[in-house]
């Protein structure tokens, strides 16, 4: 049996073997349908080698072998889904017949777990699950672990990318020397070269993944779920280096799955949201959640039309009309992001406009620094990450004080945003970056989310989800909250713990910089003013930390 865990208790499981594959670009495409409460699609994955396999490849091919002989884990072959489906390959539109279970003849209702053990966890440690799989005539096939949560899988299959028409101009450099496996080589050099161009070329890159997104597949993979992963296979495939580096998942989510929450806005229409679920965004889509597994995403959502969609991304997204009644809409990343800071909001929000003068200020806001300070920042802002358009390094973005934002709420809450928020956000955004300088994103939306939100607010890229509870404290409250997120796009966002267990760093930086923000936002205080509302914070915060101490259990006391 399966070990099951309860995960507002036990540590999360990890089970993506990220040593050995990593994800580093996702298409989602996806249908949201308020009836059957499910979130429908397909999403496409693009894979590199993982740094552990890269290591020991070096020491030749027999060492590879050998460390995947020693790092697998010896047990029966378990049943692998084979779909029978009519699937049209550059169509996301299909239908789904039933499915047969290999060597079992049986029906498979998408809702059966394999049978595996979650004994090796640790709290914010990826357990690399078994990185090969045994058949029954003994070859050793490697095994590809995402982490997967009530999700029903119904079908995984590689893509053919090198059927993309202009795809050529990735396939210079590809060195092919085995005649058998001379297509599977060509197909991962393509997406390697794909992953690894230039941040100048980002557009060309979004480009050029929509398109092997929709290229056509060259075969279906046999896959197995369980509580907390799927693993993927093909056979004959025993290396990372092997495997296919792009494949298609056909999905939907369920409507008890954890990730994402169904309910009612305060006006009562239906609407749907991430809300920094425990077990993150496994049960959204299937994915890599350490935070080591760094991505970025386009997606594109389609809705009955009245239903607004938000998402963690980079552009204001449009809606663009598919057919009477349906709209879809569109978002990217190009800053390589953990998987667990998607974030998506579909429900009957009303945009809180802008007064004329104060759109004006916020549109291309530019800030003046004396001289020495703009010289200090302009040499220190110096990116040692992976290549992509950061802003760090963009001359125009060092200079916007106030990046374009965005207030939506249900209607009935949008006189009280108004009044209480709307003017609040251009002080907040321009108090942080005379603190900290560039912003991290380069916009923002801030969602008044549902009544059943069970935070005060939550920070994502690009967006920020506050509370009701926040527009009826007054300034102060809105404000200090609205500080807090924006804190977040440096410290929890830009900059993240290595593992989960490490969040308290990201809080304790956004908690002391609230203050700061707040205090500069806030012109009319005086200097004494602001001390003495920051003094009474220390000195409530360390009660509450106190008596949280003496009635805790030992064991919640102890970082792990």
């Amino acid at each position: 049996m399966e070990t099951q865990l309860d995960p507002m208790k036990d540590d999360l499981p990890l089970m993506a073997n990220t040593s050995y594959m990593l994800v580093k670009h996702y298409i989602l495409d996806l249908d949201v349908d308020f009836k059957s409460k499910v979130i429908e699609g397909v999403i496409v994955l693009f894979f590199e080698t993982g740094s552990r396999y890269r290591k020991t490849s070096s020491t030749g091919k027999d060492d590879c072998q050998s460390q995947f002989d020693e790092t697998c884990k010896m047990r029966a072959s378990e049943p692998c889904h084979i779909p029978v489906t009519n699937v049209s390959a550059c169509s996301f539109k299909t239908e789904y017949n039933d499915f047969a279970v290999c060597g079992k003849g049986e029906e498979d209702t998408s809702d059966k777990n394999g049978n595996y053990s979650n004994e090796e966890q640790a709290s914010g440690i990826s357990s690399s699950k078994d990185c090969c799989d045994i058949e029954d005539h003994g070859n050793k096939d490697f095994l590809l672990v995402l982490d997967c949560c009530d999700l029903s899988v119904l079908k995984v299959e590689e893509v053919d990318v090198a059927a993309v028409s202009g795809i050529e101009k990735f396939t210079r450099s590809a060195k092919l020397t085995d005649v058998s496996k001379e297509l599977e080589n060509l197909r991962n050099q393509i997406i390697h070269e794909l992953l690894t161009l230039p941040a100048d070329r980002w557009k060309e890159q979004l480009y050029y993944f929509t398109r092997c997104s929709q290229a056509p597949g060259c075969g279906e993979l046999l896959f197995t779920t369980g509580t907390w992963s799927l693993e993927i296979k093909k056979s004959g495939i025993q290396t990372p280096t092997d495997f296919p580096h792009a494949i298609r998942i056909w999905y939907k989510t369920k409507p008890e799955g954890r990730s994402v929450t169904w309910t009612t806005d305060q006006t009562g229409r239906p609407c749907v949201y991430t809300m920094g679920s425990p077990i993150n965004n496994r049960a959204l889509f299937p994915c890599q959640e350490p935070p080591v597994a760094l991505s970025t995403w386009q997606a594109s959502v389609r809705t009955a039309a009245g239903f607004v969609v938000l998402m963690s991304g980079e552009n204001s997204a449009e809606p663009v009309q598919l057919q009477e009644g349906i709209l879809s809409w569109y978002y990217y990343v190009t800053m390589p992001m953990p998987a667990s800071t998607f974030t998506i909001a579909v429900g009957c929000w009303q945009e809180v406009k802008k007064q004329s003068f104060t759109a004006a200020i916020q549109t291309n806001t530019e800030f003046s620094l004396p001289s020495s300070q703009a010289s200090f920042r302009w040499h220190e802002e110096i990116c040692g990450h992976v290549e992509y358009p950061c802003r760090f390094q963009n001359p125009a973005a060092r200079l916007q004080a106030v990046i374009p934002y965005r207030v939506f709420a249900p209607w009935c809450l949008m006189e009280h945003c108004k009044e209480h928020l709307l003017h609040l956000i251009p002080q907040c955004l321009s108090a942080a970056y005379t603190t900290l300088g560039t912003h991290p994103f380069s916009r923002l939306d801030v969602l008044i989310v549902p009544s059943n939100f069970s935070s005060l607010g939550m920070a994502s890229p690009h967006i920020i989800f506050l509370s009701q509870s926040v527009l009826r404290g007054g300034s102060h409250l809105c404000g200090t909250r609205l500080c807090h997120e924006i804190a977040h796009a440096w410290f929890g966002l830009a900059i993240g713990a290595r593992d989960w267990t490490e969040e308290w760093i990201s809080e304790g930086f956004a908690t002391f910089l609230e203050d700061i923000f707040w205090a500069r936002a806030q012109q009319q205080l005086s200097h004494d003013e602001v001390k003495g509302q920051q003094e009474l914070k220390a000195i409530l915060r360390w009660r509450r930390l106190r008596d949280e101490v003496q009635n805790s259990e030992e064991e919640l006391q102890v970082l792990r």
